[in-house]
Order: structure tokens, then C-alpha cells, then sequence
């Protein structure tokens, strides 16, 4: 009998924390997260050409702390983002530049690349720093300076005819990172949603 009464408690016990678990993750948890990436990418999406909804969501759901995040969250992880972006793609222009057999036009072009992701890389930190101290105008400043280098560096391969640039991957992602925490810094620079 003492058996049946200790499984029984041992049941009810697992099931009222499967309730207290779902009950918190549809409350504050994992479920609100989501929420908030996904209405977050939607207003941003919806007030800013620049700002792909599919791309919004995947980049943000990529990181881990997003899961946990308020909207002020949401905007470090997408500074952040750009920061890691741009690092990895002067990295990429590094490399390529190591290589013997280069088009003497490419090898310009990814020389002006690398001071450009140089500054972006200057830019970034700044934008985080300004973001940290609630300066978003000079956030925003920043992070702009980011997006024209990106752009900056892509146009220049485009100069010659039958150039492709083997950064395209590197730059788009940069300009997308960067229009998409411009627009949640301006989100919660206008205070137009809640942190």
C-alpha cells in the first residue's frame, strides 16, 4: 500500500512540474523568446526594405542568448552579430589576399576591402559601446558605417566588367546584420516597443 501511495505522489509530482514547466515556458520562457524575435523581424521587416523577415528570424535564432532575451537583449545580440559578421569576413579578405596567383584588380579590391572591415571592425565596437550607454544616435552612426562598408567593398568589384567578388556572401550578410540592428536600435531608441 505504502508503495502504490510513494508512486502515486511520485506521479503527481512529475506531472504538476511538466505543468509548472510548460506554464513557464508559454509565460516567460522559450515561447515569449520566440514571440519576440518573431514580432521583433516583423516590425523591422515592415518599416525597413533592407530588413528580410526570414533572415531577421534565422539570425537571431541562431544565437543562443536570444532565447531568454528582452527586446534591449535582442539589440547586443544583433550588434554582436554584425561584430562577428565582419570579423570573419575580414578574415576571408585576409586569406584570399595570401593567395600567389591573384587578378591585379581583385587584389586592389580586396586590399581596399580589408581597410574597409578594418573600420567596420573600429565601427562595431563603437556601436556596442554607444548602444551600452543608451547613445543610440551614435549607435546608429556606427552601425551605418558598417553597412557602407559593406556595400563600399562589393561595388568595388563591380567596377570592372566580369569581375565577380568572392566576398558577396560576407558583404550582403554585413549589410543585412547592420540593417537589422539599426532598425531594433531604432525600435528601442523611439521607444516604439518595450524593453
Amino acid at each position: 500500500m505504502r508503495i502504490i501511495i510513494s508512486m502515486h505522489l511520485s506521479l503527481l509530482f512529475l506531472f504538476s512540474l511538466s505543468l509548472l514547466f510548460l506554464f513557464t515556458c508559454s509565460r516567460g520562457g522559450i515561447a515569449t523568446a520566440q514571440n519576440l524575435i518573431y514580432e521583433t523581424c516583423k516590425t523591422c521587416s515592415r518599416f525597413d526594405p533592407n530588413v528580410n523577415f526570414g533572415f531577421c528570424t534565422s539570425s537571431l535564432q541562431a544565437a543562443p542568448a536570444s532565447r531568454c532575451a528582452a527586446l534591449v537583449g535582442l539589440g547586443k545580440i544583433s550588434i554582436r552579430l554584425v561584430y562577428y559578421n565582419v570579423t570573419d569576413t575580414r578574415c576571408q579578405v585576409k586569406q584570399l589576399l595570401k593567395k600567389k596567383k591573384l587578378d591585379p584588380f581583385v587584389k586592389e579590391c580586396l586590399q581596399d576591402c580589408l581597410g574597409l572591415y578594418n573600420g567596420a571592425i573600429s565601427s562595431s565596437k563603437q556601436a556596442m559601446k554607444q548602444y551600452n550607454s543608451k547613445d543610440y544616435v551614435d549607435a546608429n552612426i556606427h552601425l551605418t558605417s558598417v553597412m557602407d562598408a559593406a556595400s563600399t567593398c562589393e561595388d568595388g568589384f563591380m567596377e570592372k566588367e566580369g569581375v565577380v567578388s568572392p566576398l558577396s556572401k560576407g558583404n550582403n550578410d554585413t549589410f543585412h546584420l547592420s540593417a537589422l540592428a539599426l532598425s531594433i536600435v531604432h525600435l528601442i531608441g523611439s521607444g516604439s516597443r518595450g524593453s
